[in-house]
C-alpha cells in the first residue's frame, strides 16, 4: 500500500472538482484496506472512502486519508436451477459488472445499466432506475468494521434499505467499509419494461416482445440515459442531483388543480413526483452561471462545464431547493453527498 500526500482529487470525482486530499491511497484487498484504516488511526486523521466518485460534490480540500477502493473480482459462489449467486469486489465498475451479467445471461440488473459508480456504492445508495432497485437482487455484503477491523456480513434485512438509503448512510455511517457484495441473479428472465420510455425505445429499436432479451432491455436503457444525461468524461456531473420527493395524496391533488400536467406515481407512502418536472417547471432547465449550471436536456443534473467550484454548485442547488419549496411547498433532498 502506497500513501501519497496532497493529491488532487480531480481525476477521482465525476464533477471534476480540483481539490486536494491530505493523504491518498488505493487498496486492492481486504488486508490493504485494514492497513489503511490502521494508518488513519495512527495519524489520528479521518478516513474518507472513495468509490467511483460519482455521487459526491467536493466543496473543499479533504483533510483525511482518502482511500480509493480498487478491490476487484467477479466470481460465482453458488447456483441452483433458478438463481446464481455472484460475489463482486467493491471496486468493480458497476456498469462493467452489469455487462458481465448480461454476457452470462444473469438477469436482474439490466435496468440498472450505465449507472455511474462502483459496486461497493450500490448497496450504500440502494441505487435504482427504471423500476428496479438494488435491494431486489441483493443477497449480502461483506464490510470491514472500522473499530474492530473485523469483516462482518450484512444481509438484506440488516442493510435496512430505503429509497436511495441504507443503514450505511445513517445509523452506521462511517462505521464500516464495504469490500464485497453478493448478488442473487436469475437464470430466468422477468422483464421490467413498463417504467419510463423503455417500451417506446424498444419499439424504435425494432424489438418485438418475441425478440425481447436482457441485452435488448439494457441497450434501451443505455440509449435513454445517453440521450438525457451528459457523459461525465465530457461534462462534469454526478447524475441525478436530487431525489424524487414523495408527497401526500392531498397535497398532490391540490397541486393537480393548479398544475394539471404534474406527473405522479403512487407509492405506499404517498405520491412520488419527479424532481426533474418541478425544476423544469420552475424555469431552471438549461440555465448557466459562469462555468456551472443546470443541464439543458435533464434538469435533474447540475453540471460543471469547466473550472467550476464545489461551493458554487452547492449554492446553486440550495437556490433551486428554496425556489421549489416556495412554488410547490416541496423540499427537494439531494442525492449527492457534500464533502
Amino acid at each position: 500500500m502506497k500513501i501519497q500526500e496532497n493529491i488532487s482529487l480531480k481525476p477521482y470525482n465525476t464533477f471534476q472538482i480540483d481539490k486536494k486530499a491530505r493523504f491518498f491511497t488505493k487498496v486492492n484487498s481486504k488486508d490493504e484496506l485494514i492497513a489503511a484504516i490502521e494508518f488513519s488511526k495512527v495519524k489520528n486523521i479521518p478516513l474518507f472512502i472513495l468509490g467511483g466518485g460519482s455521487n459526491i460534490l467536493i466543496t473543499k480540500d479533504v483533510f483525511a486519508l482518502v482511500v480509493k477502493i480498487d478491490i476487484t473480482g467477479i466470481e460465482v459462489t453458488k447456483e441452483d436451477d433458478e438463481h446464481i449467486w455472484v460475489r463482486v469486489g467493491a471496486g468493480e465498475v458497476w456498469h462493467e459488472f452489469v455487462l458481465k451479467a448480461i454476457q452470462n445471461q444473469w438477469a436482474g440488473v439490466e435496468n440498472l445499466s450505465l449507472i455511474p459508480g462502483t459496486v461497493g456504492a450500490s448497496p450504500m445508495q440502494n441505487i435504482g432506475a427504471y423500476g428496479v432497485e438494488i435491494k431486489e437482487v441483493f443477497d449480502h455484503l461483506e464490510a470491514i468494521n472500522r473499530d474492530t477491523l473485523e469483516s462482518e456480513l450484512f444481509d438484506k434485512e440488516k442493510c435496512n434499505f430505503g429509497y436511495r438509503e441504507s443503514i450505511f448512510k445513517n445509523k452506521e455511517k462511517d462505521h464500516y467499509v464495504i469490500s464485497h457484495v453478493t448478488f442473487k441473479l436469475s437464470k430466468k428472465t422477468n422483464f421490467n419494461i413498463s417504467y419510463g420510455a423503455i417500451n417506446e425505445t424498444l419499439s424504435k429499436m425494432g424489438i418485438t416482445k418475441d425478440q425481447l432479451t436482457i441485452k435488448a432491455v439494457s441497450d434501451a436503457v443505455i440509449s435513454i440515459r445517453e440521450s438525457k444525461l451528459p457523459n461525465p468524461k465530457e461534462i462534469g456531473n454526478a447524475g441525478s442531483f436530487f431525489k424524487n420527493p414523495t408527497i401526500s395524496i392531498e397535497q398532490y391533488e391540490a397541486l393537480k388543480k393548479q398544475y394539471p400536467d404534474i406527473p405522479g406515481y403512487t407509492q405506499e407512502t404517498g405520491i412520488k413526483v419527479p424532481a426533474a418536472w418541478l425544476i423544469e417547471k420552475s424555469g431552471w432547465k438549461g440555465k448557466t452561471f459562469g462555468p456551472i449550471g443546470v443541464h439543458k436536456h435533464q434538469p435533474l443534473v447540475l453540471v460543471n462545464y469547466g473550472d467550476g467550484d464545489g461551493e458554487t454548485i452547492k449554492a446553486l442547488s440550495e437556490k433551486i431547493q428554496k425556489d421549489i419549496q416556495k412554488k410547490f411547498n416541496i423540499l427537494l433532498n439531494p442525492e449527492v453527498n457534500f464533502i
